[in-house]
């Protein structure tokens, strides 16, 4: 994860490596058994290198702990590494470009369940999908358990949303038991 890590921080293969302060590459427990991915970093996580720091990122504590989780007991990231300017929504091709970063995490981490987070990062697993049909549902693809969900930023502007997400997250419960430690 060090080497993903590394190449995020210096990577300047789209454009927007031009207008960050930070690259984002992600956080959490290496072996996680949920996996968090965004759209793309905002203006917070621009500035501090850390994903989900800002309003949004205390709401996604809040329904951690909803479920009795922490931050650390997950992993978290994003599809884009850097914030698109103004922010703005990802081009395709900086959708492309840093997905294979995302794959290779994905890899690394092998979490039990991939919780997409907004129609962005849902659309890079399942393109046809609406976010507004199948949010707080579980589907399969390949080895992994794929759960769309709201991004948490829906439940900054609209209030009534918030139920929504919590209840949403519920569903996560049932994957929260911990890994027990392997022995060599």
């Amino acid at each position: 994860m060090d080497l993903i890590r590394q190449e995020i921080l210096n990577c300047t293969k789209c454009e927007l490596c031009k207008g960050r302060i930070h690259a984002v590459p992600g956080e959490g427990a290496i072996n996680a058994r949920i996996m968090f991915v965004g759209e793309a970093p905002g203006q917070n996580e621009d500035q501090q290198g850390i994903p989900f720091c800002g309003a949004s990122g205390k709401l996604l504590d809040l329904m951690l702990e909803s479920i009795s989780l922490k931050r650390e007991d997950v992993f978290i990231t994003n599809i884009v590494k850097c914030r698109p300017k103004g922010n703005r929504d990802p081009e395709k091709i900086e959708i492309d470009t840093c997905s294979k970063y995302l794959k290779r995490q994905i890899l690394l981490v092998n979490p039990k369940v991939i919780c997409t987070l907004g129609r962005f990062s849902m659309n890079l697993f399942f393109p046809d999908f609406s976010i507004s049909k199948v949010h707080g549902q579980i589907f399969k693809l390949s080895k992994f358990k794929i759960i769309p969900l709201y991004h948490p930023a829906v439940g900054l502007y609209k209030d009534s949303m918030k139920e929504t997400l919590f209840s949403d997250f519920k569903i996560l419960k049932q994957f929260t038991t911990i890994k027990p430690k392997e022995f060599s």
